[in-house]
């Protein structure tokens, strides 16, 4: 479904931040994209959806596709009618708005009322605590329960493909496996392909199908969740166990790599 062909991408025409990213996002399926802070993950995410334009931004070498169209000089709104939709960092939203009516800012690409009223309760099968909730006002929902609001907005446009964009961020882990557990149902259910960029290896390498990790703009490996989560690189940079299974931190390790280069 969504293919991107080595694409550079450059702020405020001199900052390079990606530099010839290539992936993959099958039909039907969930991939992850790994990294630590920095590796360019959000900015991926934006060059698929167009918002990377709102920031000064722009793809200046490769293409996207989406099912063989070119989407890589599209406007965001554009993008969302083909059935591409972001999820943003930060679970930004109208935090005046109720809950309900932060859902039906997801559909307003829409006009078939009938569907609407019937994702909407779709929405609230995949997030019942919502239905408690819809009519409580979005600016004082608790972190979880807002992440709960935009992916259920997300929902409410009917995309083809979601990029979800930290998920787990700032939850629990009990949240976070709730929240996990719906992205799955939702794949497999509404037949919505994923693309999630995650910093908690662990937790994506379990959802996904397959995974490509991030460092300074470039892909530096990429093969299935399986795998991945059995590479001993992936497991000491990113899991933080080491080949005796001890606990390290991910900044002991990455020192101990770089070392290990340098003296090569």
């Amino acid at each position: 479904m969504l293919k991107l062909n080595s694409i550079e991408v450059i702020y405020l025409n001199v900052i390079l931040v990606l530099k010839g990213v290539s992936l993959e996002v099958p039909e039907g399926a969930i991939v992850t994209l790994l990294g630590g802070n920095g590796a360019g993950k959000t900015t991926t995410l934006k060059a698929i959806s167009g918002l990377l334009y709102t920031e000064e931004g722009e793809v200046t070498d490769g293409s996207i596709e989406w099912n063989g169209q070119r989407i890589d000089r599209m406007n965001p709104e554009d993008v969302v009618k083909l059935g591409i939709v972001q999820v943003l960092e930060g679970r930004p939203m109208f935090e005046h708005l109720s809950v309900e009516e932060e859902l039906k800012v997801g559909a307003y690409i829409r006009d078939d009322a009938a569907g609407v009223r019937r994702d909407l309760d779709m929405v609230y099968g995949y997030f019942p605590k919502l239905k408690d909730l819809r009519h409580a006002t979005t600016g004082y929902l608790s972190g979880g329960e807002r992440q709960m609001v935009v992916m259920g907005r997300a929902l409410m446009a009917r995309p083809k493909l979601m990029l979800l964009d930290e998920p787990s961020l700032g939850l629990s882990p009990i949240l976070v496996k709730e929240i996990f557990e719906i992205v799955k149902r939702i794949n497999t259910e509404e037949k919505t392909s994923i693309l999630v960029v995650e910093q908690n290896a662990k937790a994506a390498l379990e959802l996904a199908d397959y995974g490509y990790v991030m460092e300074n703009g470039r892909v530096v490996m990429d093969g299935p969740a399986e795998k991945l989560r059995d590479n001993e690189d992936i497991k000491e940079f990113y899991l933080g166990l080491s080949k005796v299974g001890q606990r390290r931190s991910y900044r002991e390790v990455k020192h101990y790599k770089r070392r290990k280069r340098w003296l090569a």
